[in-house]
């Protein structure tokens, strides 16, 4: 009979593919046993879309080479978590399993239900904190209640003291005496092949927890000093691009906090708080999905459940496109196309366009950004929407109508955010760049543009689709006091 000290165990990575701030991984080392690491593709739990696979690929790419310098490997395999480890157990006779939590609705049932079903057949079974820097579940308000409102959810985050320092990854990984089977990942194929969608994602992007400690290395030597007030301008470099590998665990929250920490005469407090303030806004949307699962698919404000929304299937097609005719919208709507990702003061300004210009359900977008977001999470994904279409906590006003023309030269003053990922409009004068429905025929000739034709026309008049989406709130408020 096997020695149980000498049995495997099990480390299950999902969303935190690191080695650096691992719980799971650290106490698996320290067991001093022998450790089969292991990737499972989830049915239910896995990318959120399209983009999000193609980063995956790349990350377990860099997760296995990192567990090979440690003397293990990476083990793969697809299939409902429950049959897999079965499997695995039978295979390899573990006698534990270790993971770290997840606290999205459908891996919070998953997890539920696989621990009571590993435990109840004999096999240990734990699971770790440390992908957020606050438990959902203890984090509530005087009363007893979950936070709905940001500000004192973040006032309550600073009075709860430092977060713990990460943890450093072990030196070495007891490896099995035989290796189970393992799949590749070239038979999950979650790369785009024709076309390949994805091809200018690698200019841009370094998956893999190299990648993320080297973004964030030059976001807090580069660009953190100035962002508070320079965050909002997309054509500078005063955002952290961390939102990928924060999205599959490639770097934790604590690690972050923790590089923003002893700044002082470097950066200046106001752009480290700022800054903090982002990485919590993460911590409280995960804190609403925890109390409100539902947070994704329905309005977390009740009164929005009658909003007349419109059907606009071609106002929707040219949001995704980017060919609205308004500038700052087509610039983000590209820049996701191309790289994955956007500049979150754009974000807020398309989701503005498509809700309230367009008034297509917020949903629609938030299910455009999950498929095509490479930092697509379930969470900030749904809360954001949420916020920008007033149904959300601590939401915006709904009648707090962003117009495109006057927040594009707002914070993109010269165009030159435009300019990149618009290039039709690159050589007009840039009182127009904004406005280019404005611009004199002269203007428009001279920079090689023919409106409705090298670039659209917009897809509706921004002053009538105000009016019209505040008497449809309007009317939503009659109906709700009614």
């Amino acid at each position: 009979m096997q020695d149980p000290g000498d049995t495997p165990v099990i480390l299950w990575f999902r969303k935190d593919l690191r080695l650096g701030d691992n719980r799971a991984l650290v106490h698996a080392a320290a067991t001093g046993r022998p450790v089969i690491p292991l990737y499972i593709h989830e049915p239910n739990n896995g990318p959120l879309g399209r983009a999000q696979c193609w980063w995956l690929h790349h990350s377990l790419v860099a997760l296995g080479r990192s567990l090979e310098r440690l003397g293990s490997r990476l083990i793969l395999r697809s299939g409902p978590p429950q049959a897999v480890l079965s499997t695995l157990i039978a295979e390899s006779g573990a006698t534990e399993v270790l993971w770290n939590r997840r606290y999205d609705p459908d891996g919070i049932e998953s997890d539920s239900v696989l621990k009571a079903a590993l435990r109840g057949d004999g096999i240990t079974a734990h699971s770790f904190s440390g992908q957020l820097l606050h438990e959902p579940s203890r984090m509530k308000t005087g009363t007893g209640g979950f936070y709905r409102v940001y500000t004192p959810f973040w006032r309550a985050f600073e009075n709860s003291g430092e977060p713990e320092e990460p943890l450093q990854p072990p030196t070495a990984m007891p490896a099995p005496d035989v290796w189970p089977d393992t799949e590749t990942l070239d038979d999950w194929r979650l790369l785009p092949t024709t076309p390949d969608w994805a091809a200018e994602f690698r200019n841009v992007w370094t998956p893999g927890e190299v990648g993320a400690r080297r973004r964030l290395q030059d976001f807090v030597s580069g660009g953190l000093q100035g962002y508070a007030i320079r965050r909002d301008f997309p054509a500078e470099p005063h955002v952290s691009m961390l939102s990928p590998h924060l999205a599959l665990g490639e770097i934790s929250p604590a690690q972050i906090w923790h590089a923003t920490r002893g700044l002082a005469g470097d950066v200046p407090v106001e752009d480290v708080t700022s800054f903090r303030k982002e990485l919590v806004w993460r911590e409280f949307s995960y804190h609403l999905l925890f109390h409100f699962p539902e947070l994704p698919r329905r309005n977390f404000s009740e009164k929005f459940g009658g909003f007349p929304w419109r059907s606009d299937p071609d106002g929707l097609r040219r949001w995704q496109r980017g060919e609205t005719g308004y500038p700052i919208v087509d610039a983000g709507m590209r820049q996701l196309w191309q790289t994955g990702w956007m500049h979150n003061r754009v974000r807020m300004i398309v989701a503005s366009f498509l809700v309230k210009d367009l008034l297509i359900d917020w949903r629609e977008g938030e299910s455009w950004f999950r498929d095509t977001l490479v930092d697509a999470d379930p969470a900030s994904n749904a809360a954001s929407w949420q916020w920008v279409s007033g149904s959300g906590a601590d939401a915006a006003p709904f009648f707090r109508i962003f117009n495109p023309v006057s927040q594009g030269e707002k914070f993109d003053p010269e165009g030159a955010y435009v300019r990149k990922f618009v290039p039709e409009l690159a050589r007009l004068d840039t009182r127009y760049i904004h406005r280019p429905f404005e611009a004199p025929a002269a203007v428009l000739a001279k920079a090689g543009i023919d409106l409705g034709k090298t670039y659209p026309q917009p897809v509706v008049d921004h002053k009538m689709a105000r009016e019209r989406a505040l008497a449809a709130f309007r009317g939503l408020a009659v109906s709700s006091s009614g």
